[in-house]
């Protein structure tokens, strides 16, 4: 009943954390302090030193949903919770300096060290406790880096009868945990570069009844340096699938979309050009842009108009492709996608490709125009941003709505007045409904 229960909860976490889109890596690189320890942490920590003195460093996860040195869940399944604790001793030398992994019992209300053992690496970059497949074991997966972080590993380890076994280890350069083939069980996700002009590798491993690890790996469409994000979305016929945008080429990213049938892992495109087709400027990541449960890829076009104008004067606008029932990229939306501002505005419809955009440099401002095919016509709105309290009240006297605010900065819009009948002209709740904002 309890491993049940168990496997509900992850189950039902992991989609909720995962399968709406894109989130992004909480740090704690840039902590000032260690966080203060509570009652139950104290009473932990005092167990550790007593079984490996007063001369350690705890360390902390990187990222995930475990960001403290004290972990605290039932790793064996017998109903009671185990602490697991990241150290390392100090006043070693640096080639002795190891990260270590200790697991402490709770027995008799006490805290009680009873296993320790060396772990890969340096640091702590994700901790993920799950069950996999149709093993009924609850897994503690580590991922672990070198101090300058040019190398990752992750183990799988397996905690029975006091004893912390590991059962899976490998490089690694991004890996998770998800249900990819909707079997109601989960799989480990491994994705890993390969620096050259190898294809990079991705790999699904299930576990069975039996603690073995069955392995479906698939190459990807080109030698990824590193991965850039990863996102998980619909595709047409409701499975799910990974979006993997990945740097390939001088810092550009591209996009591959794997995805589970017929017990196998396979990849989206079958010719490395169709990825290729994704490439553009790093920082342009993949996401669920309408919430709809499908994921959009953005792809950069030279805005109409600027055919002659040099490099740096040239702005883009960016496409929305997504994947059709075909299978093939189809383009969903158009925008004005501002990477650095962090907002997307999303064309109408009757704005299709009857629209440029150009920049105002006196008031800095990002200005959308009618175009014909051969000339830039009107303006049909203007998009600002104000850094303080004064020039966004100085806006919104002049007309302009208020769109979105993010920290002292307010993102407005501007509709100018006109009596063309182009049939371009669009009201304020239009132009509210095409704005996005990743925060």
């Amino acid at each position: 009943m309890q491993m049940k229960y168990l496997r509900k909860l992850t189950l039902a976490v992991l989609p909720g954390i995962f399968l709406t889109g894109c989130t992004f890596a909480t740090s704690i690189d840039n902590l000032l302090s260690p966080p203060k320890l509570s009652v139950e942490q104290e009473q932990i920590y005092s167990a550790l030193t007593d079984a490996e003195g007063t001369d350690i460093s705890l360390k902390y996860p990187k990222s995930g949903k475990y960001l403290s040195a004290f972990i605290v869940e039932d790793i064996d399944g017998d109903g009671g919770n185990e602490a697991i604790v990241f150290y390392e001793h100090t006043g070693f030398d640096s080639q002795e300096n190891t990260l270590r992994i200790n697991v402490l019992d709770c027995e008799d209300d006490r805290w009680k060290s009873v296993f320790d053992t060396s772990a890969e690496g340096a640091e702590i970059e994700k901790v993920i406790i799950s069950q996999l497949g149709d093993n009924d074991r609850v897994n503690l997966i580590i991922g672990s880096s070198l101090i300058n972080r040019s190398e990752k590993n992750v183990s799988i380890y397996n905690y029975k009868g006091g004893l912390l076994e590991r059962t899976f280890s490998d490089y690694y350069s991004m890996f998770d945990v998800t249900d990819l083939d909707m079997d109601e069980q989960n799989e480990f996700l491994l994705l890993a570069g390969t620096g050259g002009a190898s294809p990079a590798i991705a790999a699904v491993y299930k576990l069975d009844s039996k603690g073995m690890y069955h392995e479906y790996p698939c190459e990807l469409s080109a030698g990824y340096t590193e991965f850039d994000s990863i996102c998980y979305g619909s595709l047409p016929g409701g499975n799910p699938a990974l979006y993997i945008d990945a740097v390939a080429g001088a810092g550009a990213i591209q996009t591959d979309i794997i995805y589970m049938e017929d017990n196998l892992l396979k990849k989206m495109f079958s010719f490395p050009e169709q990825a290729a087709s994704t490439e553009r400027p790093s920082g342009c990541s993949s996401f669920d842009i309408d919430s709809d449960g499908s994921i959009e890829i953005p792809v950069q076009t030279e805005a109409p108009g600027f055919e002659d104008a040099s490099d740096s004067e040239k702005l883009m606008l960016t496409n929305w492709l997504t994947v059709s029932s075909q299978g093939r990229l189809e383009r969903k939306y158009s925008s004005y996608y501002s990477i650095g501002g962090g907002y997307v505005f999303l064309f109408p419809e009757k704005w299709q490709d009857k629209v440029t955009v150009r920049r105002d440099a006196i008031y800095d401002e990002i200005v959308l125009c009618a175009y014909d095919g051969e000339n830039v016509g009107r303006e049909l709105m203007r998009i600002s941003r104000a850094d303080d309290a004064a020039a966004r009240e100085d806006r919104i006297s002049s007309g302009y709505m208020l769109m979105h605010t993010k920290g002292d900065s307010a993102y407005l819009a501007y509709i100018p007045e006109s009596d063309e009948d182009d049939g371009l002209s669009i009201t304020p709740g239009e132009a509210s409904i095409g704005f996005r904002f990743k925060e």
